[in-house]
């Protein structure tokens, strides 16, 4: 979930590209590939001219804790208290994915959005979202996989209203025993929530664990 576009990628692996040479069939076509890729650690995501997407790995992994690591700003529990948004799940799916890529350099093409949708479709993809009253507030978009929480962009319209679902993202995470919230890519927003890198052998590790739990997101 970065905030601006990532340089520390890595198309080089043989699967990873392997799967590239072949993306635009298999993409449109086979869901359970997708999620395969999304397994092994892999994730998707334009070029900056968004027209060419590829699989990419990154040496060095962001989590977002799910234990007493996680934290956020003491600004953000008067928010918390006032009880401002309430959350839903899937309730808007699309218009989630189109405030993720709603930026001035996205990595969200319009292939990926109909990938994102096909994953929703068939039960993989969910939006985490945040309302005020019966506006969409923010959200974040991501993939549950068994235990894993992949997530894959945030974005909000009202201030803080991302920074809601983040908190309420985690409680849920953790009532569901989700045992890994992966959120790709390290920046300043997500250390603000105690966010820690780990390296691509430890993800994978960690990875496989979460794989084996049945958890259920919804």
């Amino acid at each position: 979930m970065a905030s601006t576009y990532p340089k520390l990628i890595d198309t080089t692996l043989p699967w990873c590209a392997e799967q590239n040479a072949h993306i635009s069939s298999v993409m449109q076509f086979d869901v359970s590939a997708i999620i395969q890729g999304y397994a092994q650690g892999y994730f998707l995501m334009a070029d900056e001219t968004g027209k060419n997407l590829s699989w990419y790995a990154s040496r060095e992994r962001a989590l977002i804790p799910l234990d007493d690591r996680f934290r956020y700003p003491r600004s953000l529990q008067r928010v918390l208290n006032q009880e401002r948004f309430m959350v839903a799940v899937d309730r808007d799916f699309e218009a989630v994915v189109e405030g993720c890529a709603d930026r001035e350099v996205t990595w969200i093409s319009n292939q990926l959005k109909e990938i994102y949708r096909a994953l929703h479709t068939a039960g993989w993809a969910h939006s985490f979202e945040t309302w005020e009253g019966d506006r969409l507030a923010g959200g974040i978009l991501g993939i549950a996989i068994g235990g894993a929480f992949i997530g894959e962009s945030m974005f909000y319209h009202i201030p803080e209203a991302s920074k809601v679902a983040m908190v309420k993202l985690v409680e849920r995470l953790q009532s569901r025993q989700f045992l890994l919230f992966d959120a790709q890519l390290m920046n300043p927003h997500l250390e603000r929530f105690g966010a820690y890198p780990i390296s691509n052998q430890a993800y994978q590790a960690l990875l496989h664990q979460a794989l084996l739990r049945q958890c259920k997101f919804e």
